[in-house]
């Protein structure tokens, strides 16, 4: 082909390509974050949004922050959305319940101005007030429709007086003061920041700097806070054996009511009650919240169900797998906390005693398995009612016990060789790093067998999909112990929890099957008198050493109206468990007991 063509033909192919290239190719998109009356608790938020070809750009709010499975319409705090390009003030038009249409048919760059109302802290919200503010991208940061990928870049501009912004994303390299940059709005929206005069502290763990940002006039011991937090990052490290970590931060907020944690890409927000650190107990529950969040970098962030990622932001993303995502973070923590050293392995076995009956104590356990209970998370678990412990069971609770029981039976089909571990690392270098997705729950069953070198579908079927009790006797067992029961008490219980709110004895909750299910006792009765005396305490207490069988006549005021039910007492089904070791286990036995849990170097500070 002569030469002239051949030019020819490439400035043709260049300009057939060019119109193919996706908006986001040319398209960029900055940030601004500020706060000048942050009394008044609202986010002041611009989006400019330049190289967009198209007549019109939907920009939408997320309707949930993923790791927290409940539709919360953050788009209810939104208010004032405006938009220019340049000194013309465009059209908007709301189109559904998260998305604004923005009308630019003669330009192709704009902004897009709004204010977010910010004044519920927790771990899963955005929150603004005198003293700082914490933002949760996905409740303050609006993203151009189908462009979750576009690159964008965060100047964040504190409140007077302010002089602190932490956060896990990396700062622009030359620009302004608290500018940095995100790879896509999946990161932005995973990168939480704590603006204010939060105290920062520093440690290092498997060689990756950790930044811990500490909110809140609390008292404790810097110097073991940062070394006991460290020993935990890396006794985590451990399980999957995996660093994906050039940073690392801790954002804690201590408050007069802690309400959790949550996880993100490369940092986690702890909400801690402010007295935790001055007792041994409140201490290892700080360090027991410390490792469950922590290990979520690996189990949940990367190691994940399929329906966890990519995310959609505009409805629930449902999965079966919650019992392993937080059941299963909530088993591994717990062991993390013991192999670091903080737990003797007698009293993890206490901790785990007091999970088997936070199951088998719950009516609920018996009705929805724990597969159920992660698919209905988003209508169930964040929903709680009175009836709830009788229709349901916590994916934490079920999933720890059911990893408990796993780790033993991979443990003894390994002959002690491996365990749930082997299992984590196996999903982490399949499926986080080769094929870059989450498993299916096929898959995680398939993964199971692989590292125990035998299928476990019969356990599956009936204890993971179905309700059948866990055989705690036979995992147990594997390991030198066993599992005892008794009864709280053998006497009559009423079967129902009452609240002496206001001087006035009502009913809170009541138990499936109990006395007060069965005579017809209801939530929100006041109790007025039990056999014609005059309530003036708890009705439970008065009801000490009544006999089963026996009747009891309530005299109860039910939407204002007096009526009289009559209770038949049956006996109290609360069972206490505990866990034992067996007089004289044999070497098998030893060796699974001593794989499941070592026998580490304790602190000298016994939890």
């Amino acid at each position: 082909m002569h030469s002239f063509f051949r030019r020819l033909l490439a400035v043709a192919v260049v300009l057939l390509l060019s119109q193919f290239t996706p908006v986001w190719a040319a398209a960029t998109l900055r940030y601004t974050l500020a706060m000048p009356a942050p009394q008044t608790h609202y986010f002041e938020v611009e989006m400019a949004l330049a190289g967009f070809s198209k007549q019109f750009t939907d920009v939408k709010m997320p309707v949930w922050a993923p790791g927290s499975y409940l539709v919360r319409e953050f788009a209810k705090g939104v208010e004032g959305l405006t938009a220019k390009a340049g000194s013309e003030t465009l059209r908007t038009e709301k189109v559904a319940k998260n998305t604004w249409r923005i009308y630019h048919p003669k330009a192709r760059d704009f902004t897009v101005s709004y204010r977010v109302y910010a004044f519920e802290l927790s771990v899963r919200t955005s929150f603004l007030d005198a003293a700082h503010g914490y933002v949760n991208g996905t409740s303050v940061f609006m993203y151009p429709a189908d462009e979750v990928k576009l690159p964008s870049t965060l100047t964040v501009q504190p409140a007077p007086g302010w002089a602190q912004v932490s956060t896990s994303l990396k700062p622009v390299p030359g620009g302004a003061p608290f500018t940095f940059r995100s790879a896509s709005y999946d990161e932005l929206a995973d990168s939480p920041i704590e603006i204010g005069n939060q105290k920062i502290l520093s440690f290092e763990a498997n060689g990756t700097p950790h930044t811990v940002a500490m909110f809140g006039t609390v008292q404790y011991d810097e110097a073991r806070l940062l070394r006991d937090m460290k020993e935990v990052c890396e006794e985590a490290h451990r399980v999957v054996g995996q660093n994906p970590l050039d940073r690392y931060l801790f954002i804690i907020h201590n408050i007069d009511r802690g309400t959790g944690g949550l996880e993100h890409l490369f940092s986690t927000t702890l909400s801690v009650s402010r007295n935790s650190y001055s007792s041994e107990a409140g201490w290892k529950g700080f360090l027991g919240l410390v490792a469950h969040e922590y290990f979520h970098l690996w189990n949940v962030k990367r190691i994940r169900p399929v329906a966890l990622g990519p995310f959609d932001y505009d409805t629930e993303n449902y999965t079966r797998m919650l019992w392993v995502s937080e059941g299963g973070t909530e088993y591994f923590s717990n062991l993390i906390v013991q192999r670091a050293g903080f737990l003797t392995p007698d009293a993890y076995l206490a901790d785990l005693s007091n999970g088997i009956g936070r199951v088998e104590n719950t009516p609920g356990n018996k009705l929805q398995s724990a597969a159920e209970s992660s698919f209905d998370a988003w209508i169930k678990y964040y929903r709680p009612n009175e009836n709830s412990a009788n229709t349901g069971i916590s994916y934490y609770d079920k999933g720890e016990v059911i990893g408990a029981v796993l780790d033993l039976m991979v443990i003894n089909a390994t002959n002690g060789d491996k365990r749930l571990d082997d299992v984590m690392r196996y999903l982490y270098a399949q499926y986080y790093q080769k094929l870059g997705r989450g498993f299916t729950d096929a898959e995680y069953q398939d993964a199971v067998a692989k590292v125990a070198g035998r299928r476990f579908d019969d356990f599956f079927r009936n204890h993971v999909y179905g309700t059948q009790t866990l055989d705690y006797g036979t995992a147990l067992g594997y390991a030198g112990l066993k599992l005892t029961s008794t009864p709280v008490t053998t006497d009559a219980v009423l079967g129902a929890n009452v609240s002496p709110a206001g001087g006035k004895y009502t009913v809170s909750s009541v138990v499936r099957d109990g006395s007060a299910w069965q005579g017809g006792l209801s939530v929100g009765d006041e109790i007025l008198a039990l056999n014609g005396t005059r309530v003036t305490d708890d009705p439970n207490k008065a009801l000490v050493g009544a006999p089963v069988g026996a009747q009891v006549a309530m005299l109860v005021n039910r939407d204002g109206q007096i009526k009289e039910v009559t209770i038949p007492l049956v006996a109290g089904t609360t069972q206490r468990y505990r866990i034992e070791r067996l007089p004289n286990p044999t070497e098998q036995q030893q060796r699974v007991l001593n794989k499941w849990l070592p026998v580490t170097k304790q602190r000298g500070r016994s939890l």
